[in-house]
């Protein structure tokens, strides 16, 4: 059935009752997919914003290391043996906590 079916009533149809099924099709996209989106995205904003010097985190590309230094929109982090890499805050994804507690 087409969008313009639906939104062309049948003779003797309430148009209400054609668009309750575009309605319902609406709200479940908004629980299921775009209201997790953006609290995942909150929780991540919340997160870059609270690090602070000595974390251990991953970045967006699998490098693990801990920070050395925080600047507005760079991390300088220490990855061991004195080698420091500069990347931007925004490719800072998780803190190493929960992956140190996972069984190997």
């Amino acid at each position: 059935m087409s969008i313009l079916n639906i939104l062309m009533a049948q003779p003797g149809q309430s148009p209400l009752n054609s668009l309750i099924p575009l309605i319902l099709i609406m709200v479940v996209f908004y629980f299921f997919l775009i209201r997790p989106q953006m609290k995942r995205q909150k929780e991540l904003k919340s997160f870059r914003e609270s690090l602070k010097k000595g974390d251990r985190i991953v970045t967006a590309g699998g490098i693990y290391g801990r920070i050395n230094n925080i600047s507005d929109h760079t991390i300088t982090i220490d990855v061991g043996n004195n080698v420091l890499l500069k990347v931007d805050k925004s490719s800072v994804l998780r803190d190493t906590t929960d992956v140190e507690n996972q069984p190997q």
